[in-house]
């Protein structure tokens, strides 16, 4: 589903051209908006959005990250968060959901944190005009690639910040790598533990050490670096 932008993004060098690869990702993951903001170490901040430029200006002017409960939610959680999951019951959340649908903003939303070295933060986003059971669906069918383009697109930023695609490796147990090889080709964990003749109890120790060792959210984050760094043999 993402080989196509994989693809493009892997000849990205700069933040402009990294702009337009996330501009396209709209498509990619048949979404009305796609939303990418980092914060370096540095302090220093990226973004890019598909959202109305208006709406963008309305929001930073109000200061409207004070109230946002999904910006409060990622703050606070590493795993994803989906918007209507969250306490919109408050006058002042009502009435921003509502301006941001009016907006076009999308009444559905979903969105990754990512914690990076050195204290970056970044938060990667999709939205949707989307009933609640389509919506059911799609997170569904999507989260998986959601969680590797919000990967990919942040190590990509990380690499022209840093300016260098070098970064510290870290070293799994072979056993560790095993688990994660074998996932990343599609097995689900009854599979991989019979595979490797162990129990999956033994597999989730293995798959929570690497997990742990990549500072991932999820399995499936964990597998998304494990790769990105060349420690799988897939």
């Amino acid at each position: 589903m993402l080989e196509s932008f994989l693809d493009r993004l892997s000849q990205v060098g700069n933040l402009d051209d990294l702009d337009s690869a996330i501009l396209t990702l709209s498509d990619e993951l048949n979404v009305e908006h796609v939303v990418y903001h980092s914060v370096s170490s540095s302090g220093e901040q990226y973004a890019v959005t598909t959202y109305h430029p208006t709406w963008v200006n309305h929001y930073l002017g109000n200061d409207y990250a004070r109230i946002d409960p999904v910006v409060l939610a990622c703050l606070r959680r590493f795993h994803p968060v989906d918007w209507k999951r969250l306490d919109w019951s408050g006058k002042a959340t009502r009435n921003f959901m509502h301006e941001a649908i009016d907006a076009g903003v999308g009444s559905q939303g979903y969105s990754i944190p990512i914690r990076g070295p050195s204290g970056q933060f970044a938060l990667f986003t999709v939205s949707s005009r989307d009933n609640d059971d389509q919506w059911t669906t799609y997170t569904q069918d999507y989260t998986r690639s959601l969680i590797l383009a919000s990967h990919f697109v942040n190590q990509k930023a990380l690499e022209i910040e840093r300016g260098t695609d070098q970064a510290e490796i870290v070293s799994l147990s072979p056993r560790e790598t095993d688990a994660l090889t074998l996932l990343a080709l599609g097995m689900n964990r009854a599979q991989a533990a019979d595979s490797l003749s162990i129990s999956e109890h033994t597999l989730r120790v293995y798959i929570e050490s690497a997990r742990f060792k990549l500072a991932a959210m999820n399995t499936t984050h964990a597998v998304a670096r494990a790769m990105n760094q060349g420690l799988l043999r897939v």
